[in-house]
């Protein structure tokens, strides 16, 4: 039975429209997303077939194109259209967090955070530097690394703020581990660059650490 033969409240697109898509389970809204199933299957069915093959929707996010496109019924174009979804996610994110006056507050970044940097598979290591409202004026990726460490020069961190002429900084790097839990070494490198911008009167307000499922704030743990 294909999802045309199910009752028209049941089948996905409609029960969006009708219900909203916080209604939908993962496999449906990706059903709407794929549009249509391969034979044998609906899209539904190739929905949870996804959801199996790569452990939910995270791992999906992560998947790389030759993983992705060795789905029967999925290509190159899906690939491109589901990174496109994405990135217009992360977009509208940051369109958001530009006119957030409370940007201080760990909760309004971490959502950001988490689709910029979680599904990285190396290092990352990014600032958002702020006016003095609190407010983003950009989001620059400043440093990568390998799977285990990058390497951040504080006078290119300073340098970039007065380029922007920002008045604080969020630091966030991402764990490819998955453990979203400072090392030594990342306490050290926060204070470090939290003394070379002093210098500046640029403040630093928060170091987000991003691992899978999750975020760690050096302000919430009481380590700035």
């Amino acid at each position: 039975m294909t999802i045309k033969d199910w009752p028209k409240n049941e089948r996905p697109r409609e029960k969006l429209l009708h219900k909203g898509p916080q209604s939908l389970s993962d496999a449906e809204l990706l059903a709407v997303f794929l549009r249509v199933g391969v034979k044998g299957s609906s899209a539904v069915d190739l929905g949870r077939e996804l959801l199996r093959r790569f452990n939910g929707l995270p791992g999906l996010f992560r998947a790389d194109q030759k993983a992705f496109c060795e789905i029967p019924g999925l290509g190159v174009a899906k690939y491109a259209q589901l990174q496109a979804v994405m990135e217009m996610a992360r977009r509208a994110l940051e369109g958001e967090l530009r006119h957030a006056v409370e940007l201080g507050s760990p909760e309004a970044v971490s959502h950001y955070l988490r689709l910029s940097l979680e599904n990285r598979p190396h290092e990352v290591f990014m600032a958002l530097f702020l006016d003095a409202q609190n407010r983003l004026i950009a989001a620059e990726e400043l440093f990568r690394g390998t799977l285990t460490q990058t390497s951040v020069y504080p006078r290119e961190v300073v340098k970039q703020a007065l380029y922007h002429n920002a008045a604080a900084v969020i630091f966030a790097h991402n764990h490819p581990s998955g453990v979203a839990e400072p090392s030594r070494a990342d306490e050290a490198l926060t204070q470090a660059l939290k003394t070379a911008l002093a210098l500046v009167d640029v403040r630093v307000l928060d170091h987000f650490v991003v691992g899978r499922g999750g975020t760690l704030s050096f302000a919430q743990r009481g380590l700035l």
